[in-house]
Formats: C-alpha cells, structure tokens, sequence
C-alpha cells in the first residue's frame, strides 16, 4: 500500500496577504506579487515594500567591490557568487536579506543553499534595529551561517558575528577602520565608504 502523499496548495501572495499563517512548504511552493518583499517569520507571512535608496545604494557598493575582488584579486576565486535580497532558508524561517554572500564551495550555490556570509544594512526603527541585532543574528547563526554583518549608519558602525563549530564570536569595526575576514582572504571591507554612500540619501 503506497503513502498518501499531501499536495501543497500552490498560493498567490501580495502586499494584502500580509499576516497569514503559513507553513514552510506553503510559502516555498507560494507565486508572489513583484516589487515587496516576503518573509516567513514564526509562522507568519510579513510583506514590506523594498529598500529605500539609502539602504540600496550601499548594497549595490559592497556588490561592485566584491565583484572586483572576485574578478581582479589573486584569491578572488574563493568568492562563488554574492546576490542581493535573497532569501535565506532557515528550519522554520524564510528571512530576505540584503546581502548574501557564497564562499569556499568551488560551484554554483544550490538553491536555498546556507550562504557563508550574510549581510543586513539597519533600517530606522526600535523593531529594525531588535530585528537585525538579535532575531536574525540567533537564526542566521543557528542555520550554520559562518559570519553575519550588520551594517549599521546610525551607530555609524560595523558588527559581525562568526559562528566556530559551537562557539560564537562579535567584532565592532568603527567608522574609518577597515574589515578583513579569512573567508575572503584579501579583501578589505572599507567601512567609510559604505556610510557615505548611505549618507548621501
């Protein structure tokens, strides 16, 4: 006697359905209306509009030195991709986030696949910044990301947390200092630039 197998409803999400219960498969299986975007958060579907210029701005930055660094530096190749508001695929949770970045794999990542570095640029706010500081960092962390950077223009600072087997670790780069990480071996992460760029806006 073969198992039932349950077919999952194929969904249409947009801005309104923003509160409804959902299951990991239900949003994974979901079509989306363009230009929000959707998160599974405890259960819940959240829908926000898109980064403001001065959230993206510094994002598309950070994109171009890696990409330069991948494509100009001796080691550079230890980069495997970087994307944009992409989805990161936790047990339970879907967070988009602003940056994720795949490193040390020699391929193509997999589709859902736990990047090595996921990047957040704070957004105004007491629930952004609660967001960003503890939720996504115990879920990123805790879903075998490597290191998680909060990039933060009103602390006017960098945090980054690592993750070593069990153990966890913080480091604060302030504003005029300069970040290197073993995951990237020579690339620099020059902070200022990335804050003035937000201060544009």
């Amino acid at each position: 006697m073969s198992a039932l197998v349950q077919e999952i409803p194929r969904l249409y999400l947009e801005p309104h359905s923003s509160g409804v219960s959902l299951t990991p498969a239900e949003f994974d299986a979901a079509e989306f209306e363009e230009g929000w975007r959707y998160e599974l958060i405890h259960g819940v579907l959240v829908v926000s509009p898109p980064p403001l210029r001065k959230e993206r701005d510094p994002n598309e930055e950070l994109g171009h030195w890696l990409r330069n660094y991948q494509e100009g530096h001796p080691q550079g190749g230890v980069l495997d991709a970087t994307f944009p508001e992409e989805t990161v695929v936790t047990p339970t949770e879907r967070r988009r986030a602003d940056r994720v970045i795949y490193a040390g794999l020699g391929r193509d990542p997999l589709e859902g696949e736990v990047p090595a570095i996921v990047v957040e640029f704070v957004s105004a706010g007491k629930r952004s910044v609660i967001r960003d500081y503890q939720e996504k960092r115990d879920e990123y962390l805790a879903a075998g990301v490597r290191e998680y950077w909060i990039i933060d223009r009103f602390a006017r600072c960098l945090t980054v947390h690592r993750r070593h087997d069990s153990d966890t670790s913080q480091q604060v780069v302030r504003e005029g200092e300069i970040y290197a990480t073993p995951l990237l071996p020579g690339f620099e992460l020059h902070l200022d630039g990335l804050l003035d760029r937000a201060d544009r806006w």
